[in-house]
């Protein structure tokens, strides 16, 4: 993965009906290691990391880089969104587009913060890099972020084998988001 190329960044933060998106400060790092450390967010990512491993190495300020925003609900860190460029990856039809991530704490879960903050960050991209195609990766067995792939306006590309479990590459056309 790669960045997102001549981007400015930071962004001013966005603001959407119940969250902001922003760059990450120092006051997520505790946030960052439970969600890394997190076996339920992990289920279909190959398992948490070890709580003392992120304890140790993560910095003071995670992720900091462009297209890596903290998803903030009444100022606290409750997901992280990532969009990246796929200089590499298992299937060719992703390399070169950005490629989007997410992750949410389990108690954000059910309440559509996900869909809400990955659709801003989506427009986000849209603004600054107009007409770029977005892939999205996930395990066919998750089912809650292959409803939100829909939801978002992936569309399936392909299916394939890979970390032992199956997967599914969808793809996003700009102005293609799901009503």
């Amino acid at each position: 993965m790669n960045d997102l190329g001549p981007v400015a960044w930071p962004p001013a933060p966005i603001r959407t009906e119940r969250l902001v998106l922003r760059e990450p400060e120092a006051r997520d790092r505790v946030a960052f290691i439970e969600l890394l450390a997190s076996p339920e967010v992990h289920t279909y990512l190959g398992g948490p990391r070890p709580r003392a491993e992120l304890e140790r190495e993560l910095p003071e300020v995670p992720e900091r880089w462009p297209g890596s925003f903290v998803v903030d609900l009444d100022g606290a860190m409750i997901g992280h969104i990532l969009l990246r460029r796929a200089t590499e990856h298992h299937r060719p039809a992703a390399v070169g587009k950005a490629d989007l991530g997410y992750l949410f704490l389990p108690r954000a879960w059910g309440f559509g913060y996900a869909a809400e903050a990955c659709s801003a960050a989506l427009g986000w991209l849209e603004g600054v890099l107009p007409g770029e195609p977005v892939v999205l990766a996930t395990q066919t067995a998750n089912a809650g972020s292959m409803r939100l792939a829909a939801k978002l306006g992936f569309t399936e590309v392909e299916r394939f084998r890979a970390w032992d479990a199956d997967q599914w590459l969808g793809l996003r056309s700009p102005g293609s988001l799901a009503d």
